[in-house]
């Protein structure tokens, strides 16, 4: 097929708008974490798998951890296994555990291993209980009132947060240039396994690789202000003024907080995209305007 002249001047404009940001972050690693609304559709997840072909076959270096909270959901609810949720999380006894291996250890990681090997790349998944590569300790969730003398411990089961991640291993694969699926579960010192939110573990990875972005598909189009508005090229001090006077709030609290720990803990900058957007992680990476909100200790990045 022939380019007309004005799709041909749009392709070279693009391709020369990316050219300094394929230099700059060239050798370096980013950390994406993918998942939700990026799944919808098969356009959206090719154009996902294409992107991080593209982002290897250029010199960077992808790490993807994924979620499947709704692929969980349906197999429990085939299953007849009632699903709860405390505090946003999914409360995980040990059938509903082995559920969430099933899925997101089997189907959903392999289905994203297969999809980015079927567009070129070199990708390989893991669990977090591979090589002990993620280690992991129970999560507690407390509530109080103000009746109560001391807080209410609640067991939430097989729910877990981050104690340590094993980047021998993700470098060992990132410099033989197979691009690491992770799929978020850990595992305990007595051997448990135990169910990660996707978010908090792409953040920590980061943070272990010293990665040079984040990046945290949702399905927003950004961090928006009051008036409904993106805000992007943020400081983490301005993202702390903005959760104190309550223009960040609710179910948006753990994302952005994830991101702040990333970035406090050594990475560079950390994205929050819209995954509805087709191609929306290249978008945010080789262009100047990007499609989400930016987050760095940094005035410029």
């Amino acid at each position: 097929m022939t380019l007309s002249r004005n799709d041909a001047a749009n392709v070279a404009k693009v391709l020369s708008e990316a050219l300094p940001y394929i230099r700059r972050f060239a050798g370096k690693t980013l950390v994406v974490k993918y998942g939700g609304n990026a799944m919808e559709s098969d356009e959206l997840k090719t154009g996902f798998a294409r992107d991080i072909v593209l982002m290897k076959a250029v010199g960077i270096n992808p790490v993807v951890v994924h979620g499947g909270g709704p692929q969980i959901g349906d197999l429990l609810k085939r299953l007849n296994i009632e699903s709860h949720f405390i505090d946003g999380m999914r409360v995980t006894d040990s059938a509903t555990m082995d559920v969430v291996e099933m899925v997101l250890g089997g189907q959903v990681n392999k289905d994203i291993v297969n999809l980015i090997n079927r567009h070129g790349g070199r990708a390989i998944g893991l669990t977090g209980k591979d090589a002990e590569l993620i280690r992991a300790r129970k999560l507690t969730v407390s509530r109080q009132t103000p009746e109560m003398t001391r807080p209410e411990i609640i067991d939430i089961g097989h729910v877990g947060e981050v104690a340590s991640v094993n980047t021998q291993l993700l470098n060992m694969l990132v410099n033989s240039d197979f691009i690491p699926v992770i799929a978020p579960i850990g595992v305990g010192d007595d051997g448990a396994s135990y169910n990660i939110n996707a978010d908090l573990v792409a953040g920590k990875v980061a943070e272990a690789l010293k990665a040079e972005k984040l990046l945290l598909l949702t399905n927003i189009s950004g961090l928006l202000d009051k008036q409904g508005e993106v805000l992007t090229g943020l400081t983490t001090e301005q993202v702390d003024r903005l959760i104190e006077d309550g223009t960040i709030y609710g179910g948006m609290l753990p994302k952005i907080r994830c991101a702040l720990e990333a970035v406090n803990g050594g990475v560079t900058s950390a994205h929050i995209i819209d995954g509805r957007v087709p191609n929306a992680v290249l978008l945010e990476i080789f262009t100047d305007s990007g499609v989400g909100t930016l987050i760095s200790n940094r005035r410029r990045v």
